[in-house]
């Protein structure tokens, strides 16, 4: 497990602003209060003053990694002050016997079909974890076999993908206006000239370099037809079918009244699943888990939220997912982090096994 830090202030603080700084910021992740210089007094490895110790705070306030809410005289970690605790002072612990067996339950019970089984991980996840869980589904790469476009109304078609594996995708989307049986047909000749045995990442590729470079052999309308599939194919809005969401009810047990807004508006996100499959897709281009706290990603910088995330592997260790918890900047950090880097595990292993029936 990794999580890159990202910032470099921490060496210069000396040992003593160290331990105040990790001590307000633990008592908070725990009470989720204020504290104050007197409640760092009572339990500190040196015998130092409450102003000692508020002196400290006060130049943790100035470097921007504590502050006072409203009037109260405790101090509180900043969106930095917990970006620099992640980075630097976070300290996980190993996942419980009963968390691990929580999860691996998610996958006995016989299930064949891989969204069902990813959609009993995310159940699984957020019951753990007390948040709501998000689960990126691998992009379908099999083969292509064959393609057709069928008309099914004067404004909208079809799309449909056979796979060498056997599974079909259907797709509607809007054909080019003026359409005509012969444009159609052209379109896919064109497209299943070369469309055999190519997975879709690799026919995008080659349709662009083919389009680029035959133009001129191509109708208008059927090469207008073609870049609308393609559209469809890279399924630009479609991330929504790859993400799985559970658990938003959670996040509401753990909202005060003055939040209840914000939150509200994280779930209309949610259920839109917009701008998170991108924050997902982004840790499919690296190892290990990420962390993002509040305004670090523009999904949660009204709500307040954090999104620890990790991807996932198959049996070629290529990553093909992600799966993540979303819950408040008040998390226990140690604990879901662990958590969730055993789930990407835990699904990795759970593809490699499907895969090798």
């Amino acid at each position: 497990m990794t999580h890159q830090p990202q910032n470099t202030l921490f060496p210069d603080l000396n040992d003593r602003t160290r331990e105040v700084f990790r001590r307000v910021v633990e008592s908070y992740l725990q009470t989720g209060a204020p504290v104050g210089s007197r409640t760092l007094t009572r339990d500190f490895s040196e015998n130092l003053s409450a102003a000692t110790i508020r002196n400290v705070m006060q130049d943790l306030e100035y470097l921007g990694l504590l502050e006072s809410p409203h009037v109260s005289a405790g101090r509180v970690p900043t969106q930095n002050g917990l970006r620099l605790f992640v980075d630097a002072l976070l300290e996980v612990d190993p996942v419980t016997a009963t968390d691990r067996e929580k999860l691996e339950a998610s996958r006995m019970n016989n299930e064949r079909d891989l969204g069902s089984m990813l959609d009993n991980v995310g159940h699984a996840l957020s019951s753990i974890t007390k948040g709501a869980s998000l689960v990126l589904t691998p992009k379908h790469e099999a083969p292509i076999r064959h393609i057709e476009f069928v008309p099914i109304a004067a404004d909208r078609a079809l799309v449909v993908l056979v796979f060498a594996d056997g599974q079909v995708e259907n797709r509607v989307f809007r054909p080019p206006p003026g359409l005509l049986p012969s444009a159609l047909r052209e379109a896919v000749n064109f497209i299943n000239a070369f469309a055999s045995g190519l997975t879709m990442s690799d026919l995008r590729k080659r349709l662009r370099k083919e389009i680029s470079v035959r133009r001129q052999e191509i109708d208008t309308i059927a090469g207008d037809m073609i870049e609308r599939g393609m559209a469809i194919w890279e399924d630009e809005g479609g991330h929504n079918e790859r993400l799985i969401v559970r658990g938003r009810g959670n996040l509401l047990d753990q909202t005060d009244s003055d939040s209840l807004l914000k939150i509200r508006e994280l779930f209309d996100d949610l259920e839109r699943k917009r701008d998170i499959a991108e924050v997902l897709e982004l840790t499919e281009r690296g190892d290990g888990v990420r962390i993002f706290i509040g305004a670090e990603n523009k999904l949660f910088s009204l709500t307040g939220s954090t999104l620890v995330v990790s991807p996932y592997m198959n049996a070629d260790s290529k990553i093909i997912g992600a799966v993540g918890v979303i819950g408040p900047t008040r998390l226990n950090y140690g604990r879901i982090v662990p958590i969730v880097d055993y789930t990407a595990q835990l699904v990795g292993r759970m593809l490699t096994e499907l895969g090798s029936e």
